[in-house]
């Protein structure tokens, strides 16, 4: 394999900018700058001095063995001062070398999971732990990272290909006699993972959420004060407010960190019959996206709700009680009864918290769907009794088959280019 190299920090100028070399030539490299490579997995200031450029910077130099690097290969690392200038120059002097090349997006990363440092569903979660934004998502993609999802995906293969050997052993002594009914032991082997398999999937949602962000919808007549509150939650002009009835014609987004949730809120057109056709648009458009939030705040107004019913697990309350005498309800404009409201919407969804299953990208999700579909029919087939054990086994391998492309032990390189292209260059 070609020896590559990228930064691995962020681009532009900082305190301190990392290149990383991978690959069989990796600690050719450090001839390249004029000093011998030292002992693996240690440290050591280095004067960067090329033969034709020159003196390039002072840097500190890791040296990684074979099997001992995050790619599983030899790497060597330049830490060096952040200046755009000394970045080039290093990325310059190794591109010159014969067989070093510049790392493609995720190609790190990739050579990992090749090497076996890492699986597919690690792969993932390191993804999502550069993106992550909260804790929330910070603690979930360490979890995917650690190998939580892995770990349990290899107990439920373990269970069925127990229950596999069990079906096995039963046809190949058919014609002998020898007693040899594995019905019970099998039938509560494919059980217990179905069960498991089932609660994952149910929990999928809820995982997604953590991982891409809830929604919250707030909804209600025109002039309830739906944009006004929308601004105050965000701390800024996100929105425009008007007193005149249907300023809002589309639906404005504001991300949110609301104690480690991440939270997306939803201004929306305000609901009524209306015979202007942008602002229909602008009311269907926010119909849509109420309909599929996790959580909706209706505001009243001086009009009753239209086009949607809150649900039982809704926020309902007040808009604009500064211009009521009770006071009661929310304010955007003074702030009063925010704080209470954002309690709310986070007990709400914190609430859900308890049903989020390891599994959080579509991909798992339908490898396990698969696992629990042919398990479904295994298990059909093993009630049946031993004439059917044959049809059982078959089912069952395709199970196995399913679980082993959710940590990519099989050939997945129709999802492979998908997902290492959302990766930096450097990881």
């Amino acid at each position: 394999m070609d020896t590559i190299f990228a930064l691995a920090t962020v681009p532009g100028k900082s305190g301190v900018a990392v290149i990383r070399v991978s690959g069989p030539e990796a600690f050719q490299s450090c001839s390249f700058f004029g000093f011998d490579p030292f002992e693996p997995r240690r440290t050591r200031v280095r004067r960067l001095n090329h033969a034709t450029r020159g003196f390039l910077d002072e840097a500190l130099v890791v040296v990684f063995e074979d099997g001992k690097s995050f790619t599983g290969e030899p790497v060597v690392e330049y830490h060096l001062h952040g200046s755009i200038a000394i970045i080039q120059a290093v990325l310059s002097a190794l591109g010159d070398q014969p067989g070093f090349r510049p790392a493609l997006a995720g190609e790190f990363t990739r050579r990992a999971l090749s090497n076996g440092k890492i699986d597919l569903t690690q792969v993932e979660a390191l993804s999502d732990l550069i993106d992550a934004e909260t804790e929330m998502q910070r603690k979930q993609a360490l979890d995917g990272f650690s190998g939580r999802l892995r770990d349990a995906a290899e107990g439920w293969r373990a269970n069925l290909i127990q229950a596999l050997s069990l079906l096995e052993a039963t046809i190949d002594f058919a014609d002998e006699d020898v007693p040899v009914d594995v019905s019970e032991d099998v039938l509560s082997l494919l059980s217990d993972v179905l069960s498991t398999l089932d609660r994952e999937i149910k929990g999928f949602g809820v995982a997604e959420r953590v991982r891409t962000g809830f929604e919250v919808a707030i909804v209600g007549p025109p002039n309830a004060g739906k944009s006004t509150l929308l601004n105050a939650l965000a701390g800024r002009d996100a929105a425009i407010t008007s007193e005149i009835a249907g300023t809002t014609r589309d639906v404005i987004e504001v991300r949110m960190d609301l104690d480690g949730l991440p939270v997306t809120f939803l201004d929306t057109a305000g609901l009524r019959k209306t015979e202007d056709e942008v602002e229909s648009i602008g009311i269907q458009r926010a119909v849509d996206r109420a309909e599929s939030a996790d959580l909706r705040i209706f505001l009243k107004g001086s009009g009753p709700f239209t086009h949607i019913v809150p649900k039982d697990f809704d926020i309902v309350v007040q808009g604009k009680s500064d211009l009521l005498e009770s006071g009661e309800g929310v304010s955007g404009l003074t702030g009063k009864g925010i704080e209470r409201l954002v309690v709310n919407v986070k007990r709400e969804l914190v609430s859900r918290l308890s049903g989020a299953g390891l599994v959080s990208h579509e991909r798992q999700k339908v490898a396990l769907a698969e696992s629990h579909s042919y398990l479904s029919s295994s298990l059909v087939f093993v009630s049946r009794g031993p004439e059917r054990y044959d049809l059982a086994s078959e089912e069952l391998r395709a199970a196995i088959f399913s679980l082993e492309r959710l940590v990519g032990r099989v050939d997945v390189e129709d999802v492979l280019d998908r997902i290492f292209s959302s990766f930096c260059i450097g990881k």
